[in-house]
């Protein structure tokens, strides 16, 4: 196992991460001017669609729904890697190095980043007519991304307190510089124990801001993908860009999570007087 200097270490290469996801809130801010104006010329079925989403959201957080992830999957990845144990439960993968939790993330988020290329290319070709099917397969494939990173660091997206915390990571990654910090903000109680994880559910409001900025963000790509075969181009690129952002930003949260835990494990652990 990893020793309690190699921890920090990697823990400060997160922190380091994270900072540098909430830099340049100026420039953001212009940034997002052509995607408000985009926004009023936008179709109202997809304005439609994407507001649906917030019960999707809302389902997920309370039962899972049908974007709960097969364990298994997950699972014999790291049976193709770990050959000296069997590797069945996510008790399994809890016991496992960081850098082999890194290893089947990156696979996933490669794999993932790939189908997402083939999606957007194919719900792409049809233009507007394809369209809203894009977006609602586009969250259903970013849920399960994350669930499967979860696995992949040992914690079990079917607890509730796993899909809110997930939910957040959506929020995270699509959220400007300045959120950002908010949301990190709100996932101190998972990196730090003398929080209360109840303040972060009391704030399972912030799933609107997820949907609301996924409109915004999508502003480039409902306007050119409305155009049939031209779609496709702009389809495949965005939702991979959109999934490997999101996988990385599930990655490194996770991994921070895995850190602090097994950091205060050390602390805990009894001292031996052998």
């Amino acid at each position: 196992m990893e020793s309690k200097q190699m921890l920090q270490a990697e823990l400060k290469e997160v922190e380091k991460w994270e900072r540098e996801q909430t830099d340049s809130w100026f420039w953001e801010r212009i940034g997002r001017i052509p995607f408000k104006l985009l926004d009023k010329v936008t179709p109202d079925f997809i304005h439609e669609k994407i507001g649906a989403l917030l019960d999707e959201l809302g389902s997920f957080v309370q039962t899972g729904g049908k974007y709960l992830t097969q364990k298994s999957l997950v699972t014999k990845k790291f049976e193709n890697i770990v050959t000296d144990r069997p590797i069945s439960s996510i008790d399994d993968i809890k016991a496992l190095r960081i850098s082999t939790m890194d290893k089947v993330s990156e696979e996933l988020k490669e794999g993932r980043g790939k189908f997402a290329t083939f999606q957007g290319a194919t719900t792409g070709f049809g233009g507007a007519f394809t369209l809203a099917a894009d977006v609602t397969v586009l969250l259903g494939l970013s849920l399960k991304t994350l669930q499967e990173i979860a696995i992949s660091y040992g914690y079990d997206p079917n607890s509730r307190e796993e899909r809110i915390f997930i939910v957040k990571c959506l929020q995270f990654a699509s959220a400007g510089s300045s959120g950002k910090k908010s949301v990190l903000k709100e996932l101190s109680s998972y990196f730090n124990e003398n929080e209360k994880p109840q303040e972060v559910v009391s704030q399972i409001q912030g799933w609107r801001e997820v949907v609301y900025t996924y409109r915004d963000q999508l502003g480039w790509k409902k306007l050119l993908q409305t155009v049939p075969v031209v779609g496709m181009v702009f389809g495949a690129w965005t939702n991979r860009s959109m999934i490997k952002d999101l996988a990385e930003t599930g990655s490194m949260l996770y991994r921070k999570r895995r850190i602090v835990d097994r950091l205060k494990s050390m602390e805990t652990e009894p001292v031996s007087t052998v």
